[in-house]
């Protein structure tokens, strides 16, 4: 199949293997252009399955609150200029990548054995990533089933509820006149002598919503730190098998299945962000909330503070899951003439416009709850999970036919969970096939459910009653740094030791040849420009880095100290990957860094027809009797 065998897969071009199979299975069909590798069945199964990587939950919790929080619409500036300088060169590069030769984000680092190690560290953090990300699908599969009553179990402060709970604000103390003087008293002082409070004065209790403590009394049944690990929540462990299951029932046969699901996960999201936005826009105060998303007069003075165009960056750069290894996967079954310059550009401004969108239909309902519960906008504005599972449900349950909009906004967030999820474990199942090709032709199917049931296992510590403190760790510390060193050693590996210019030679054979002018503004950004502002943001990340902590509830030390290990152990392989790589290779020490700074004899597109004179170097099993396949040394320009 072209693949590496496992000693093949730490070497320099010492050894070669080029273990082609013709046997197919459900991943493939006869009329896929690869035949041992398979293909997309359609375009559309490809830009849907794209969008739906692309497109997840922080479109939805944390673009709109970092809009509000960073100047309003004047934040869509550097927002598109970060789209444009680092979030579309990377994606492109990295769509380009996995289509030209045809596999996952292991392998695929023949281009440079050197750097082997940073398609394994995508993996890695792939798969920790899965391991949480699929307990926030659960999260949601449990109030999407809450939803399913005539009263929501969080609209009112029930038997679950202490004396905090309150639906509105309960005011504590004000200044009052009494006998011609100013004085501070207690509320109940003021009406029992029905005095009136001065205005400006008054002081309120400090409540928490019915949705509040839902989340966290009933629904995660949260202990009191990470040190309190608890019982397993038995519904949240049990909507994680099912989210599981869903998963695996999506990719039994690979692309073939997952590329049918993601017509409807994909599209349906988006029909019921519309429902969402004409319902909110029918309501009292949803032009306070949406006001308050892109301002009625936007802050253009945020756009002279650096944390703006921090948050900028960082937003696109994960939002579009680049770094992830997802991409390269996905692009890997393209057929090889696909042109993945337009799906880049398409996929990326689709990702962007669906954060804008989702942005309105979030902050519209949020206005008319605060208008409800007359507070003001920013006092019910937040992100992340107390947005998804705190506000806007609250939110939710003021609405007539409050289960009905429930359901809808919790199916949603099924659904972006769900895509994301379906290319997170293509990603993982792509390089096992790469690595072991013979045996995922045959045995594809329990190999597939033999991942999900081990993810689903390592998940149980998350559905604890400490589960949330472990979800919070995790995405503090895999899914941040981890990200940043592979995508600037990425860009470094390919734009200044493979080479920029030869890897554009390599796009143009699949998407024609280009005018030099076309290339300029790539060449900018993949020479200079986005290595440079990764590498500032890595640096900010690092320098402004503090402690984790859930809310209010810091982490304990040895807390910290396995988060650590867990960014280690996700970028160890790096290091250790290339002195094997090197160990391997021949010659002295010098020969052997540059050796392994070549790309591997195999190196190139998957299939004969497609590789021309410039591949043509590359020899079949078949033919190997008959010609002498080269030495390494023989393919550097």
């Amino acid at each position: 199949m072209g693949m590496l065998s496992l000693p093949g897969f730490l070497s320099c071009g010492k050894k070669k293997d080029f273990s082609l199979t013709n046997e197919k299975d459900a991943h493939s069909s006869d009329s896929d252009e690869n035949k041992e590798r398979g293909n997309w069945s359609s375009k559309g199964d490809y830009l849907l399955s794209m969008v739906g990587y692309a497109v997840g939950l922080g479109n939805v919790w944390r673009f709109p609150y970092l809009t509000y929080q960073n100047g309003g619409g004047a934040f869509l500036i550097p927002y598109a200029l970060m789209l444009a300088l680092a979030g579309l060169p990377l994606f492109f590069m990295e769509c380009s990548l996995g289509q030209f030769a045809s596999l996952g984000p292991v392998s695929v680092w023949r281009i440079l054995p050197l750097f082997q190690g940073v398609g394994i560290t995508m993996i890695v953090i792939s798969t920790f990533v899965t391991i949480y990300y699929n307990v926030i699908i659960a999260y949601a599969l449990y109030y999407l089933f809450a939803s399913f009553s005539k009263v929501l179990p969080w609209s009112e402060c029930f038997s679950w509820a202490d004396e905090l709970c309150s639906k509105t604000r309960i005011v504590n103390d004000c200044n009052t006149t009494l006998h011609g003087e100013i004085i501070h008293a207690n509320y109940s002082f003021v009406t029992s002598n029905n005095l009136t409070c001065i205005n400006g004065t008054i002081s309120y209790k400090p409540v928490q919503f019915p949705s509040e403590q839902y989340w966290n009394k009933v629904a995660l049944q949260r202990s009191s730190g990470l040190d309190e690990t608890g019982n397993i929540v038995w519904y949240l462990a049990l909507c994680l098998l099912l989210s599981w299951m869903i998963v695996g029932a999506a990719l039994f046969k690979g692309i073939k299945s997952s590329g049918k699901v993601v017509y409807f996960t994909a599209l349906f999201p988006y029909v019921i962000l519309l429902i969402l936005l004409v319902r909110g826009a029918t309501l009292e105060g949803s032009m306070d909330g949406i006001e308050y998303y892109i301002g009625r007069q936007s802050n253009f003075t945020k756009l002279m503070e650096a944390e703006v165009w921090k948050d900028a960056a960082t937003q696109i750069f994960y939002s579009l899951s680049v770094g992830w290894g997802g991409l390269v996967a996905l692009s890997s079954y393209n057929k090889f003439h696909n042109n993945c310059y337009q799906d880049a550009i398409l996929v990326c401004v689709t990702n962007c416009v669906t954060s804008i969108f989702a942005g309105f239909a979030i902050f519209s309902i949020l206005g008319h709850m605060a208008f409800v519960s007359e507070r003001p906008v920013s006092e019910v504005v937040d992100s992340g999970f107390n947005l998804a599972f705190v506000a806007y449900p609250e939110a939710l349950s003021k609405l007539p036919v409050s289960p009905l909009w429930s359901f809808l906004f919790f199916f949603m967030l099924l659904l972006l969970g769900l895509d994301s999820q379906f290319a997170s474990i293509e990603t993982l199942t792509t390089t096992i096939q790469d690595i072991y090709p013979k045996i995922m032709k045959k045995l594809r199917i329990p190999v597939t459910l033999g991942v999900c049931i081990v993810l689903f296992l390592l998940g149980l510590i998350c559905v604890t009653q400490a589960g949330i403190y472990w979800v919070n760790l995790i995405d503090h510390f895999c899914a941040g740094w981890g990200i940043l060193i592979s995508a600037v050693l990425e860009l470094i590996g390919i734009v200044y030791i493979y080479g920029g210019n030869r890897f554009i030679e390599d796009i143009e054979m699949m998407i024609g040849k280009k005018h030099r002018s076309f290339w300029l503004w790539w060449r900018m950004c993949w020479f200079f420009i986005t290595p440079v502002l990764l590498t500032a943001i890595l640096v900010w990340s690092l320098v402004t880095f503090s402690n984790p902590s859930y809310g209010s509830v810091p982490y304990p030390t040895w807390g910290t100290a396995v988060g650590w290990c867990m960014i280690i152990f996700c970028v160890i392989w790096i290091p250790i990957i290339a002195i094997v790589k090197i160990v391997k290779a021949e010659g002295n020490l010098w020969q052997r860094i540059v050796s392994c700074c070549r790309p591997a004899a195999n190196w190139g597109p998957y299939l004969e027809r497609h590789r021309g004179e410039r591949y043509s170097h590359i020899v079949d099993p078949k033919k190997e009797k008959e010609h002498e396949i080269p030495t390494v040394s023989a393919f550097v320009y």
